[in-house]
């Protein structure tokens, strides 16, 4: 590898472009540009030779051809070690290129605006771009390409250390980086160029897409797997983190693959009960949740009393602010993992005694789920992808199928009841009293089995508890006995999908029992 003398930049995104720059040609680096970026080097006052000066052709079609030539790809491609390569490069009076600082016009944004329109997006579509890169990242023996401005500090780095020469490993990563910038670009107009397909032949706009998934990047190679014989990792998609994988982890050992998935699920129940309420969960199953608008001890509590013994080493997650008065409670037990989207300084001290506690921050930005998010899941051979649940069903809206309708406080409970069950495994049931549960039957074969495990689980903790109480079943009752059951437990209303087939004889028994029951007319199976 020779020393990098000669650098071509042209980028949409130009976070750090003028500092690089600047660094490049400190180090004698001579820099070439396009349009745009040749502009703001310009009014840096960078030298900087513009590439249609390199290639003796002005850009043409508005931009559309400008590093499309031999002299550009030439001197990209030239294989140092190759004679006859270095005397083509000659022969039309070019020379080589020794590193390539491209990133790509900004697609994915454009197809993201409401207003955009067809042609719109097609001019959005690179193609010098991807072809500068391709060509780069192919002759990284020789080239270096720069995709990512957060790689830039890295490559300076990487030239003090070695008298200007671009380490190669580190031309060998940003290769690989390279092309996964590229595959992802292609996935989006692919997918975006499907979607038109679609609606001409008259797709709903809610189908399916016909093309999906982006490629990711492993971002943590996790100890094991669900099991320790199971090899695992954990990814995302190349771009800023959304989501779970956006958290700051503030101490605590490495997450594990069941870790990542219960906390996950943690978040998402929380999410749902708000800022004032408080989520835990166990193997991927709530085992409490509540809310209390005085404190989020207070919410801790009444969520750790529906089952406390399941409670021991599971996570639990919060959109609200940790306090030092929860993180005194957390600590008092042991937890694997805990969420919030903030922790306060005296709060981190407390926890920081238990060093093998896990705490993440999720920034509140990153808690609110945009849109319609797709989800994916593997069978053999393939995935299977739905639309992520959204819940929003206004409970209070409901309809009261039997002759007493819930009164104030029934609604209430059937309102919580309801939110929990959507992050149960089914078959699911739950009861509630209030703004939290007080029993949880989960991912039972038969839903009467699910009742009847969530009432004894419920009775060890307090047998007076589920008097008054509401259920919420994920989806419908097939027959009378899970309704049954509800009430010799106590509850007096019941919340579910209805549908079935045996619907009068699931509202007669209730009826019979002086139950309040509505339906909602919408299922949450989740398995």
């Amino acid at each position: 590898m020779h020393r990098v003398r000669r650098a071509l930049l042209s980028v949409s995104d130009k976070t750090g472009l003028v500092d690089f720059a600047r660094a490049l040609a400190a180090r004698g680096v001579a820099l070439v540009s396009t349009g745009g970026t040749a502009r703001a080097l310009r009014e840096a006052d960078l030298p900087v030779t513009p590439v249609q000066v390199v290639t003796g052709f002005p850009e043409m079609m508005d931009g559309r051809v400008k590093t499309l030539h031999p002299a550009v790809h030439g001197g990209i491609l030239a294989r140092r070690d190759v004679p006859d390569d270095l005397e083509a490069l000659e022969g039309i009076d070019a020379g080589c290129i020794d590193l390539v600082v491209v990133n790509l016009y900004p697609f994915r944004e454009t197809i993201a605006r409401a207003d955009v329109t067809p042609d719109e997006a097609i001019e959005q579509i690179d193609i010098g771009g991807p072809a500068m890169v391709r060509s780069a990242a192919k002759n990284h023996a020789w080239v270096g390409v720069v995709t990512r401005p957060a790689d830039y500090a890295e490559v300076l780095s990487g030239l003090d250390a070695n008298d200007g020469v671009l380490p190669e490993p580190l031309r060998r990563r940003l290769a690989a980086a390279a092309f996964a910038h590229t595959a992802a670009y292609d996935a989006t107009v692919a997918a975006w160029m499907a979607s038109q397909v679609a609606a001409d032949e008259g797709e709903p706009a809610d189908a399916p897409p016909r093309v999906w998934g982006q490629p990711v990047e492993r971002l943590a190679t996790l100890r094991y797997g669900e099991n320790p014989h199971q090899m695992a990792g954990l990814y995302a998609a190349a771009g800023p983190r959304v989501g779970l994988t956006s958290a700051q982890q503030l101490q605590g050992k490495e997450l594990s693959y069941n870790n990542w998935l219960d906390a996950d699920a943690a978040v998402a129940l929380a999410r749902d009960v708000g800022p004032t309420g408080v989520a835990i969960v166990k193997h991927n199953n709530p085992c409490g949740a509540a809310r209390s608008p005085r404190s989020l001890l207070e919410a801790y509590e009444l969520a750790r009393a529906c089952d406390p013994v399941s409670a021991f080493g599971g996570i639990v997650a919060t959109s609200g602010v940790l306090d030092v008065e929860l993180a005194q409670a957390l600590a008092d037990t042991f937890l694997e993992v805990i969420v919030a989207s903030e922790v306060t300084a005296e709060a981190r001290a407390v926890l920081g005694r238990k060093k093998n506690l896990r705490v993440l921050v999720l920034p509140a930005a990153a808690w609110p789920v945009q849109g319609r998010v797709l989800e994916p899941r593997a069978i053999h051979g393939g995935l299977l992808v739905q639309e992520r649940d959204p819940g929003g069903v206004d409970v209070r809206r409901a309809r009261v199928v039997t002759q007493r309708a819930p009164t104030d406080e029934e609604w209430r409970s059937l309102e919580f009841a309801w939110t929990v069950a959507r992050h149960v495994k089914s078959n699911a049931i739950v009861f509630a009293r209030g703004d939290r549960t007080v029993g949880v039957g989960a991912g039972q074969m038969s839903r009467v089995d699910s009742t009847r495990i969530a009432a004894i689980k419920a009775r060890e903790t307090d047998p007076a508890g589920l008097v008054g109480s509401g259920v919420a079943s994920d989806a419908f009752f097939p027959f009378a006995d899970g309704v049954l059951a509800a009430a010799e437990a106590g509850a007096t209303a019941l919340i579910q999908p209805g549908g079935s087939i045996r619907d009068d004889e699931v509202i007669a028994a209730a009826d019979a029992q002086n139950l309040a029951m509505v339906f909602t007319g919408r299922r949450h199976f989740k398995h």
